[in-house]
């Protein structure tokens, strides 16, 4: 009876966006060949287009939302050199930078941003996500899915 009553509370506390992420579709940028996974029931609303290729996501609260972006690289410019040159905020929690893609997180505004971009010979292929602080927990695993699925040519 604790069990079941601890996965109610567990279930309420969720945002109820997070808690509908069954269903997963991807999405295709065809001029640049990138492609993502993105939760269909969470991201529900289209919220414009970025600079570049792509989309842009909200959920139907907008209180998260989701960019899908891919820019033409600068002919040899490093993820590092790349990221710099965005100015990042400063406070940065997370980053991780690497040869072919970069990762950082923090938290601004009590919601937590979260970008990915990797690095192919001719694109810059990015996932933005903003998503309230105080559900952290709850996407998680929804932002893990998202970052690993973006590929493309």
């Amino acid at each position: 009876m604790k069990t079941i009553a601890a996965i109610v509370i567990a279930l309420a506390a969720m945002s109820p966006a997070v808690a509908r992420a069954d269903s997963w579709t991807t999405y295709r940028i065809p001029e640049t060949g990138t492609s993502v996974e993105i939760p269909t029931a969470v991201f529900t609303e289209q919220a414009g287009i970025p600079d570049g290729y792509g989309r842009k996501f909200r959920t139907p609260d907008g209180g998260a939302d989701l960019t899908v972006q891919a820019l033409p690289r600068p002919q040899g410019v490093s993820p590092a050199a790349f990221l710099a040159a965005k100015q990042p905020p400063p406070g940065i929690v997370y980053k991780r930078i690497a040869p072919g893609f970069f990762v950082v997180s923090s938290i601004k505004r009590d919601k937590i941003w979260y970008d990915r971009c990797n690095f192919t010979n001719r694109y810059v292929q990015c996932v933005l996500i903003n998503y309230p602080a105080a559900e952290k927990r709850q996407w998680d695993e929804l932002v893990t899915r998202i970052s690993h699925s973006l590929s493309g040519g």
